[in-house]
């Protein structure tokens, strides 16, 4: 008898997901993947992120590290939904048209509700309305018709909430008044947060690669550094707001903050940074604890009509989440990570 086969599904399965489909529409230059990472707990959400990956293996490989964090952030949240996402591969040349969006809307279809999309990086409300004439499954759409809307308002009142509990933890006031926020990217989740510091009279320093959005941070009063520069700058807070990795081993030692708490998925190059971070008496706000505010804002109109009101007391909890995280984190002497992982795993095994 010959050695022992792998199995078809064994050879084809992606561990710790359970579904993951590829899509192309040659036609029209479509390349697209969507991965669902855990429906336990209701249909998987979350955005869609139109990105010119290096590779497909890039894209294969954020869309399944996206999409789990979905699932975390969801079940921090206390929202019966899984974790999914989805994304595009731009051509180097390649820009976004009605037609690749209206193809992707037709790929969500084909999942039944198995996945419902939304915003990300490289997408926005305009994706959503073609996206919508193709498929019900898909939240995020404007107030006017009979969506959440803009999800960034939420998600930057989480970040905010988020810096304000880690604050309280470490410096016994949960005021930021007189602090220091150094903000890595400034698109529109940092905008929000940071409309809310300025009012409590924090200082803000901001870079970015788009001088569109530097000049947004300027008419805040925010003081624009060089992108390389923002490791070096003096703050009580380290906001990571743009795309994924950028707390590392090479980054930690440069940080003067005391905590780190921004919007961006994905923040720690890998789990093992928890320990530099310890080492380095860093408070970390774990990604999708506390820019939960989009998913929980987006859920509000998933089977009933949205309700800002509602939105915006789920997503005033993320004060509350964040500050439990942070004290079983000290109780049990383990990394504010290893906290969420034991809470959701909990969840998700219930």
């Amino acid at each position: 008898m010959e050695g022992e086969r792998m199995g078809v599904f064994e050879n084809i399965s992606i561990p710790g997901h359970e579904m993951v489909s590829f899509f192309q529409d040659k036609t029209i230059g479509l390349k697209s993947i969507i991965a669902v990472h855990n429906s336990t707990l209701g249909p998987t959400c979350g955005g869609l992120r139109i990105w010119p990956y290096e590779s497909e293996e890039a894209a294969l490989k954020d869309v399944l590290n996206l999409s789990k964090a979905m699932t975390y952030k969801s079940a921090m949240a206390g929202l019966e939904l899984g974790g999914g996402k989805g994304v595009i591969l731009l051509n180097k040349n390649q820009s976004k048209t009605e037609e690749l969006i209206k193809s992707y809307g037709r790929f969500v279809d084909t999942l039944g509700g198995k996945y419902i999309t939304t915003t990300d990086v490289g997408s926005d409300v305009n994706d959503l309305q073609w996206i919508s004439e193709e498929t019900k499954h898909v939240v995020g759409l404007p107030v006017n018709q009979g969506g959440s809307g803009d999800t960034s308002i939420m998600t930057g009142l989480g970040v905010y909430l988020g810096m304000k509990a880690c604050a309280n933890h470490i410096w016994g006031t949960d005021s930021l008044s007189g602090k220091t926020v150094a903000f890595q990217g400034f698109g529109k989740v940092a905008k929000q947060a940071a409309i809310h510091l300025v009012k409590e009279g924090v200082n803000i320093i901001a870079t970015d690669i788009d001088d569109f959005k530097l000049k947004q941070a300027s008419e805040l009063g925010a003081q624009i550094v060089g992108v390389s520069e923002i490791y070096d700058a003096k703050s009580d807070i380290f906001s990571p707001c743009a795309l994924g990795g950028t707390i590392n081993s090479n980054t930690i030692p440069r940080l003067s903050a005391q905590i780190i708490a921004g919007g961006a998925n994905n923040q720690l190059e890998s789990d093992e940074m928890c320990a530099l971070l310890s080492e380095a008496g860093i408070i970390y706000a774990p990604d999708y604890v506390i820019n939960a505010g989009g998913i929980i804002n987006a859920s509000c109109e998933i089977g009933a009509e949205y309700s800002e009101l509602k939105s915006r007391e789920k997503t005033e909890r993320i004060f509350d989440i964040t500050s439990n995280i942070l004290k079983i984190s000290d109780d049990q002497k383990i990394s504010t990570v290893e906290a969420c992982n034991k809470i959701v795993l909990e969840k998700l095994s219930n």
